[in-house]
């Protein structure tokens, strides 16, 4: 079992950054790619970024690429989710997930565990 735990969500003007991470606890597993989702109320839970096991591959959706950036740190067992140039459309509440493996995920259905969630409210 991992349990995931984000924090680093908060209220932030347009334009403005935050820093979200996500530290791995319980089991210890070597190597897990994970995602970001986010979910706005009323809104189905949409794809944010990926990172395979090594940091090395990342995929975005569309709409933060250019924005948004991903990496990890294995020696803290931390996925961080930097966002930048934050815009209202951004608010929800962000999810990262873990897959154990090798291989390159990004769909929400190949993610086994799942943190909490943080919010983020991005005001205008």
């Amino acid at each position: 079992q991992v349990q995931l735990v984000e924090s680093g969500g908060g209220l932030v003007q347009a334009g403005g950054s935050l820093r979200l991470s996500c530290a791995a606890a319980g089991r210890t597993v070597s190597s897990y790619a994970v995602g970001w989702f986010r979910q706005a109320p009323g809104k189905e839970r949409d794809f944010v970024a990926a990172v395979d096991w090594s940091g090395g591959r990342t995929y975005y959706a569309d709409s933060v690429k250019g924005r948004f950036t991903i990496s990890r740190d294995n020696a803290k067992r931390t996925v961080y989710l930097q966002m930048n140039s934050l815009k209202p459309e951004d608010t929800a509440v962000y999810y990262c997930a873990a897959k154990v493996g090798l291989s390159f995920y990004y769909r929400g259905t190949d993610f086994d565990y799942w943190g909490q969630g943080t919010q983020v409210t991005v005001s205008s």
